[in-house]
């Protein structure tokens, strides 16, 4: 394991990535100073560290020049900062590339439907940043390649993603520390019984707002009081209930008018141009509804 890799492993855990949204209009316009604040309330809020451009960040749709204003107003943050790399149109490598000059810690991974081991080895060689890998339930990593992947010498850890597949999750975070390497539970639906099996940090999409909401159970885990673990557990449930349901990939959108009622970003940057068409109200998410983080 490269010496990189210990560090940012060491570094990481104990820890909550917000997985970050990228506020933007409906046209898909990005203000850096409506990102900043963003990004500082998360931080202030309960984050150690934080992941721009992966799937809550939409990083994967955005250009080259937006995605290297929002790594910069990340790092100035001065907070660990993961970006994430691949997924789309654009080479994998020259994101990591990109991300290591403006000093990010790491890439996170996108899962590939091709050969998932020589895509962590292109970014490795061309970017020398410790990876995250990623166990996505849209495109799950199969055992043999999960193994072969946590025997990469640039992969710090793996972050997983199941939703609903227990065993899955279980299994991923099992081999992850087995290799040494940190369990990074991303299970938002799943995340008190995520931390129970071993999972040593989290980076999560349900931390975009209300991320205190969720520092609060990785706090009550750390400590003696079951009950208080079991109540915090129960508040990101509830939350978890609103945010991550179908259309899963609605969740980005619920996240951000999370993220404007609760003032952290104006309600014109609470848009999310590349998911689902949601039939909810987005009033569910207004203080005046009563919330959705709440008791």
């Amino acid at each position: 394991m490269d010496e990189s890799a210990q560090n940012l492993r060491d570094r990481l855990r104990g820890t909550l990535i917000a997985a970050a949204a990228t506020p933007m209009t409906e046209s898909g316009e990005v203000d850096f100073d409506v990102v900043a604040r963003y990004l500082a309330g998360l931080v202030s809020g309960g984050a150690g560290a934080l992941a721009v451009l992966a799937h809550t960040g939409r990083g994967p749709y955005l250009d080259a020049a937006t995605r290297a204003e929002v790594i910069g107003r990340a790092v100035a943050l001065g907070v660990p900062v993961i970006a994430g790399v691949g997924g789309g149109a654009e080479d994998a490598a020259a994101q990591a590339r990109a991300a290591a000059e403006l000093g990010a810690d790491g890439v996170l991974v996108f899962p590939s439907a091709g050969d998932r081991v020589a895509l962590h080895e292109e970014v490795w060689r061309a970017a020398r940043l410790p990876m995250i890998a990623f166990d996505l339930y849209t495109l799950p990593c199969p055992p043999g390649t999960m193994r072969a992947l946590l025997g990469h010498p640039g992969v710090a850890g793996l972050k997983t993603a199941l939703l609903s597949d227990a065993m899955g999750c279980q299994r991923a975070i099992a081999l992850t520390k087995e290799a040494g390497r940190l369990a990074i539970t991303g299970e938002d639906r799943m995340f008190g019984p995520s931390l129970l099996w071993g999972a040593e940090a989290a980076l999560v999409g349900i931390a975009a707002a209300s991320v205190e909401v969720t520092a609060a159970v990785m706090d009550a885990f750390r400590g003696p009081n079951l009950r208080a673990f079991e109540e915090a557990s129960a508040r990101l449930d509830r939350l978890a209930s609103v945010t991550f349901t179908e259309p899963m990939e609605g969740y980005v959108q619920r996240m951000l008018w999370l993220a404007a009622a609760e003032g952290r970003i104006p309600a014109a940057h609470a848009h999310d141009p590349y998911g689902p068409p949601l039939a909810e109200d987005a009033a569910l998410f207004h203080p005046a509804a009563g919330g959705v983080s709440g008791p």
